[in-house]
């Protein structure tokens, strides 16, 4: 009796080690297939640079163009934290109006932004172009809202609290940062 229960076992046994491994194969194939499939990403065009300027001026002005001088480049290296290397930058006026189409990195490539300002306060910060894999909540209204009438302060920074939101730390300070420069550039132009 004992040798026939032994016999039994084996072809088990080999049944088991066969469930093995097409158990690795399988898992094996989902991991690579995982790899191969695209993952869902936050990139994308949200609006042209002509839609945002039109929305917020009601047309679109002939461009205008600031040179900077060395003492707004060193505010704008200020505020961004690192070097500025353009000249100058291209901006939209109407009255008391502008508009200005910018970029800055997030984590790894550049955010652009439209920010329109009148009276030196925010009136609409929009994510036009973003290029990240992460971080793209950025583009939602409930977190540009946050810039609706945001002003600049005396040392460059906005009057009011901007939330972060988590896994888009790098993508908020980008936008922040922008906002701060747009309004610091309104400034700029109306004195």
């Amino acid at each position: 009796m004992p040798v026939k229960g032994i016999l039994c076992i084996r072809p088990m046994l080999k049944l088991m080690i066969m469930m093995k491994q097409i158990l690795i194969a399988l898992v094996t194939c989902l991991v690579l297939l995982g790899q191969l499939v695209p993952t869902a990403q936050a990139r994308g065009v949200y609006q042209t640079k002509e839609d945002f300027i039109t929305q917020a001026l009601g047309e679109i002005p002939k461009a205008k163009v600031l040179w900077l001088e060395d003492e707004q480049t060193a505010v704008i290296e200020s505020i961004l934290q690192h070097k500025f290397s353009k000249f100058r930058l291209r901006y939209w006026q109407q009255g008391s109006q502008s508009v200005w189409v910018m970029n800055e990195i997030g984590k790894e490539a550049p955010i652009t932004v439209g920010i329109h300002v009148n009276d030196s306060a925010i009136v609409k910060t929009k994510v036009l172009v973003y290029r990240e894999s992460r971080g793209g909540e950025v583009k939602h209204d409930f977190f540009t809202d946050q810039f609706i009438s945001a002003k600049l302060t005396q040392d460059h920074q906005l009057d009011k609290h901007i939330d972060g939101i988590t896994g888009a730390t790098l993508s908020v300070r980008a936008l922040t940062k922008l906002s701060q420069i747009a309004l610091y550039l309104d400034g700029q132009i109306r004195q």
